[in-house]
């Protein structure tokens, strides 16, 4: 086992500098944010989970003419006029926004650790644990919904804690020192922001508490990049320590509510046990259908079959039952089931270049941040073109990825509740192009994620709405391609997906922000 381990930690490094070389280098090009405008109305805006924006006080800052508030300047001075050329590019790359920024590292992460365990010597197959996250199989295996969990955590715990911070910055309308003392250089974009408390300290805050439940194994690189981060802020005039300090503080407070409620949403038990999945097969033999069988020698355990049960974001789980899970898909013995499998066995026999193309692209498979995060890297090359401010970006990023959760909470509801075999499980012959996720076909994963997606992205920039539809439809289709997926899985995960997003949209239109 210590030789397997040491071989494991090997590829793992591997595999984070590819991820860190793919993901963090095109990013380099982003522009300082320079806001259209600042939201400063945003300290009104209707929070996930905070009961309001004042939940968690914040006092009053120091007055910038006190020896304090001086000394802090001159910490700025003294770190300028000693500043080195990675000190400057550390200050260029964090000044795209905290939020973009921490999305991408979150994405590096799900990278980094979506890799399922090998099995143990007599087959069977470790479960990665929490309390130990260092032990193989390392913790998380960051698989979609894992990924997609992790996502809306963060993002929609920046939101609220960007409209607290708005709250206090409006209240007491402290100057950046830039502002404050005009021999401080301003190395980013001058703002008329409050500086206190600091936006990006309260991303910093907010993020590596929650990044201390979802990747606890990763500590050393998160604490790195916070730091990397606060003393950027510094250097570049934006932020005296106070700032900072009171932002940070204000994150963490924040972050605890989405540590109390992620503990508490079932997710730790979305694992299940052999019982359970016998009774899942069992109960569709009983429906008279041909049931889902891991085509993994040996069969590896389904995927989080309980996920389905995990607690929403946008809706309840009443309405998950009534009106977001799909009618059942065609039965197992009927014709139309049998033109799916022919329609699918003739893309795997006959693939144009086209259709392969499409079907790499969308697979984000392992080692990938998966296709949630696909669809987060999509809406950060469009948010930076829109100009956001760094609540509005938290706002949007927010919606963005309570509706991916959701839409993973919905698929695999449907995956479980149906327990519907794959196409290549049916017929050998058909060969898949992208490998073979190991739970059940319907719903498309793919097609659900990408039309929540779709819907929310539309309604927040309209302009680009047809072309998220595309891009959806795409996703979708490339699971046909890749022999993957039946006609029947895509179209009703498209049409998932897009309910899931219409209650994203019915939560913008009355969290203030519109």
């Amino acid at each position: 086992m210590k030789k397997i381990n040491i071989l494991y930690i090997f590829v793992i490094v591997l595999l984070f500098q590819s991820c860190s070389k793919d993901i963090n280098d095109p990013s380099e090009e982003f522009p300082s944010l320079q806001p259209a405008s600042l939201d400063m109305n945003a300290g009104t805006w209707r929070p996930v989970l905070l009961t309001g924006p004042s939940e968690f006080a914040v006092a009053a800052p120091i007055a910038t003419t006190t020896p304090d508030y001086i000394a802090q300047v001159n910490e700025i001075k003294s770190f300028q006029t000693n500043i080195t050329a990675r000190e400057r590019n550390s200050v260029k790359y964090w000044s795209a926004g905290a939020v973009l920024r921490w999305n991408e590292i979150m994405r590096e992460l799900v990278a980094l650790h979506n890799l399922p365990p090998y099995q143990n010597p007599d087959g069977t197959y470790p479960f990665p644990s929490a309390n130990n996250p260092l032990a193989y199989p390392q913790f998380p295996f960051a698989n979609p919904p894992y990924a997609a969990r992790a996502y809306a955590y963060v993002a929609a715990a920046q939101y609220d804690a960007l409209v607290a911070a708005w709250h206090y910055k409006a209240l007491y309308n402290r100057a950046a020192p830039y502002t404050v003392d005009p021999t401080v250089t301003a190395l980013i974009p001058k703002s008329d922001l409050p500086s206190y408390p600091s936006e990006d300290a309260v991303v910093i805050g907010v993020t590596t508490e929650l990044l201390k439940l979802l990747f606890p194994g990763d500590q050393e690189f998160i604490q790195l990049k916070a730091e990397e981060h606060r003393k950027a802020r510094i250097i570049s005039g934006a932020n005296v320590r106070s700032d900072l300090e009171a932002g940070e503080a204000l994150g963490k407070a924040v972050a605890q509510k989405f540590v109390t409620r992620a503990r508490g949403d079932r997710a730790g038990a979305a694992i299940g046990n052999q019982t359970l999945w016998t009774q899942m097969e069992s109960d569709a033999i009983t429906r008279g259908e041909i049931p889902w069988i891991s085509q993994e020698t040996p069969k590896r355990p389904p995927m989080l079959p309980l996920f389905g049960r995990v607690r929403t974001w946008l809706f309840d789980s009443l309405t998950m039952i009534t009106t977001i899970r799909p009618v059942p898909p065609p039965s197992t013995s009927s014709q139309q089931f049998k033109d799916e499998v022919t329609e699918i066995y003739n893309y795997s026999k006959n693939p144009t270049r086209e259709q392969i193309r499409i079907a790499h692209f969308w697979a984000d498979g392992l080692s990938t941040y998966t296709p949630p995060g696909h669809w987060n890297a999509i809406a950060t090359e469009d948010f930076v073109k829109q100009n956001f401010s760094e609540v509005r970006w938290a706002r949007n990023m927010g919606l963005l990825n309570m509706s991916l959760m959701d839409a993973a909470i919905a698929c695999w509801d449907a995956k479980f509740f149906y327990f519907n075999p794959r196409p290549s499980q049916i017929d050998s012959r058909i060969k898949t192009t992208t490998g073979l996720p190991n739970f059940p076909s319907y719903i498309s994963g793919h097609s659900t994620f990408s039309a929540a997606a779709a819907t929310i992205l539309g309604h927040i920039i309209p302009s680009r709405a047809s072309a998220y539809n595309d891009m959806a439809i795409e996703a979708s289709n490339s699971r046909m391609y890749g022999a993957i997926h039946y006609r029947s899985d895509c179209v009703k995960g498209l049409e998932t997906g897009t309910k899931v997003g219409d209650y994203a949209i019915a939560r913008a239109r009355t969290d203030g922000a519109e």
